[in-house]
């Protein structure tokens, strides 16, 4: 798989507890794809894109290194990305 739905794969990366949450998030446009806003959770994204997301108290920036069929456990989950906010720490 070289591309995945973005709400999905918020979802399976663990950044929200429901699918319809991570595309509630996207289209009330707290979510950019290399910089730029996107609004539609049908959008795709490929490994190598950097995924910001604004959260309630946080922003988390992610690098989308992988995709899952299913919703796997929190360290299933880990592999999807490279967290870039803890490089800058």
């Amino acid at each position: 798989m070289e591309r995945q739905r973005l709400d999905k794969w918020l979802w399976h990366a663990r950044v929200v507890k429901a699918r319809t949450s991570a595309a509630a998030l996207v289209e009330a446009g707290h979510v950019r794809i290399n910089g730029v806003r996107e609004k539609a959770p049908g959008h795709p994204v490929k490994a190598g894109d950097v995924v910001t997301i604004g959260l309630d108290r946080s922003v988390r920036v992610l690098k989308v290194v992988g995709f899952a069929e299913r919703r796997g456990d929190a360290s299933a989950a880990r592999v999807l990305y490279d967290d870039l906010q803890d490089r800058r720490e």
